[in-house]
């Protein structure tokens, strides 16, 4: 019988511990710009995925997503031996660390956003200065019978 609250909770859990080593306690030079965004457990509670991101060390930096990779991939033993010390459940979770690529979403759909802004902006620059093609009353009106 699958508990999906109880694996929403451990997901929780063992995305707190995995964060506090990485940051803390594992000293890999290439974990240095890696943040936990989200865990997953299966309903059996045998597998977690952790979900990553990699940030710049500066804003024009492009991150080094394949190091970070290699990193947690090395990691992988002592983190997964962390969550066993924290969580105390009977099985300790097979761990698989996948990048998020939400942040990179959300930011082409910024990019996307600030285009279309542009765009409808000069329509309606165009459309301010714009006259009509026609008569400047296109609709008939009655006539005055006198």
């Amino acid at each position: 019988m699958v508990d999906q609250a109880r694996a929403r909770r451990l997901a929780k859990r063992i995305s707190a511990i995995v964060a506090t080593a990485i940051e803390y306690e594992i000293k890999d030079p290439r974990l240095r710009f890696v943040t936990v965004t989200d865990a997953r457990v299966t309903g059996d509670l045998h597998d977690a995925t952790i979900f990553y991101t990699v940030m710049g060390e500066t804003v024009d930096a492009e991150p080094d997503y394949s190091a970070a990779a290699a990193g947690l991939e090395k990691a992988k033993g002592v983190l997964r031996s962390k969550v066993g010390a924290g969580t105390g459940v009977k099985f300790t979770p097979t761990l698989s660390f996948v990048l998020d690529t939400v942040p990179d979403a959300a930011r082409q759909m910024e990019d996307l956003l600030a285009r279309a802004r542009a765009a409808d902006d000069e329509v309606a620059r165009v459309a301010a200065e714009a006259t009509p093609a026609g008569d400047a009353d296109p609709y008939k009106t009655p006539r005055d019978d006198d």
